[in-house]
């Protein structure tokens, strides 16, 4: 609008972030947006020649860009702020330039000179990821109607990435159970974004846990996580009274109190850890079949030992359940003091990946 106020015609404009990709704005007037290499060249070219020229031509949709997904700048970021010991965000979902229904009433930038009127617009935030989600727990409730919303929550988040070749590694150490085939559809299965590489942040660099939590959900595998972390009303209550929080007077807090890292959710944050060690326990749900046996991979955090007892778990029938311990255990030599280290833990039945993130930190 400045531009046009100045007398220009139109307008380039340069990517702050200069991530992967440019978010879509609605603009009222020729704009073109140029990522900030780019926009030195034009710079240069502006500066050296009498009369520069430029022409703008109509926008494209591309399909099947790569690498995706990316992290968007605006994404929200952990740690949790309220509790650190719950790892956020849980998952990530598309919401970078999303078409999106959008009100009559008003105009696509929401500004008194623009009066276009349109029944669709681009939208990117975390509003829009919103959307995606929903549908698909809604989807996922559809198919499990017993299920809780912790147990929904669970399979989105335990089924988000595909099995490495260095999980596939660690697992068959475990287990012969393993047939050639499963290691076939295992092997090819992709990891993190479309050409195998981690999920990129904007950028450009790796993402962790604390931009993306358990990784891109994956609807069609959620609907057979093979496992569940479920947690009832009195477990939530529970960790509550960790953070002195009484939500429920007929519920009385009991004397010790588990730490808050103690609730059985699908992630493993352990923030500001007193000691050289901590253990907690998780509860699984056999959703998956009967007579089922899952074996352990783990990548410890670097810094951090975790060693998780027991490391099979043998199921007979469905809904029956099982607990695990796991002990996470600093090198005080490595370890850097209040600073997040990553890993993960997988439980396979050589069909179901049940993958976990584990985000730890030391107080030491």
């Amino acid at each position: 609008m400045e531009v046009n106020r100045a007398g220009g015609v139109a307008a380039i404009l340069g990517n702050p972030f200069n991530e992967n990709e440019i978010q879509v704005t609605p603009f009222l007037n020729p704009t073109t947006v140029a990522y900030l290499d780019g926009l030195n060249t034009i710079l240069m070219y502006i500066r050296s020649e009498k009369n520069p020229m430029a022409t703008l031509l109509p926008g494209k949709t591309l399909i099947g860009t790569k690498p995706a997904p990316v992290m968007a700048h605006f994404s929200s970021k952990g740690p949790n702020v309220i509790d650190p010991n719950i790892l956020k965000p849980d998952i990530t979902a598309p919401g970078f330039n999303i078409l999106a229904a959008w009100s009559e009433a008003s105009s696509p930038l929401k500004i008194p000179e623009d009066r276009r009127v349109v029944k669709y617009n681009m939208q990117s935030g975390t509003s829009m990821s919103c959307p995606h989600v929903s549908a698909v727990i809604a989807l996922l409730k559809s198919f499990h109607p017993d299920w809780s919303s912790a147990a929904i929550r669970s399979a989105l988040m335990t089924t988000c990435n595909s099995v490495s070749l260095q999980q596939i590694e660690l697992l068959v150490k475990f287990s012969y159970r393993i047939s050639n085939r499963q290691l076939l559809i295992l092997t090819a299965a992709t990891t993190n974004n479309v050409v195998g590489r981690p999920i990129t942040n904007a950028t450009g660099n790796d993402g962790n846990p604390f931009e993306y939590g358990a990784g891109h959900f994956r609807p069609s595998r959620a609907v057979d996580p093979g496992l569940i972390y479920d947690a009832t009303y009195t477990d939530y209550l529970l960790y509550l009274c960790s953070q002195n929080i009484r939500l429920d007077s007929s519920y009385n807090c009991p004397k010790k109190v588990p730490a808050a890292s103690n609730l059985n959710y699908p992630s493993l944050a352990i923030a500001n850890m007193r000691g050289s060690s901590m253990t907690v326990t998780r509860v699984v749900t056999n959703v998956g079949k009967d007579n089922s046996t899952y074996v352990l991979a783990v990548r410890s955090p670097p810094g951090y030992v975790v060693d998780i007892v027991p490391k099979t778990l043998r199921f007979s029938k469905l809904a029956e359940k099982h607990s695990f311990n796991i002990t996470v255990t600093a090198q005080s030599s490595i370890v850097s003091r209040n600073e997040f280290s990553f890993g993960w833990y997988t439980w396979s039945d050589g069909v179901h990946m049940v993958r976990s993130p584990i985000a730890v930190s030391s107080s030491a």
